[in-house]
């Protein structure tokens, strides 16, 4: 599955880039068509940015790399916050 991931989110930014320069350099007066590119890259950038969050959270689970560093308070269990 990770390699499914992995593969999916270079097309999708592969995509992102492709139909963003469409999209920006695409004539004026063809609107239709700088719309729908735009469309297509804001979907390439959506896919690639899920893509790439499985990828760090699947590599966080085996090990292949570290989890953020977080800080914990220490009276969580208590039930009340930290100041």
């Amino acid at each position: 599955m990770p390699k499914l991931f992995a593969i999916l989110n270079v097309v999708a930014w592969a995509g992102f880039w492709a139909f963003g320069y469409i999209a920006l350099t695409s004539d004026a007066a063809d609107s239709g068509q700088m719309v729908i590119a735009a469309v297509l890259a804001f979907v390439g950038a959506g896919v690639g940015v899920f893509a790439y969050m499985k990828l760090v959270r699947h590599s966080e689970a085996t090990g292949y790399s570290q989890p953020p560093k977080r800080a914990y308070p220490e009276n969580e269990a208590d039930g009340e916050e930290a100041a």
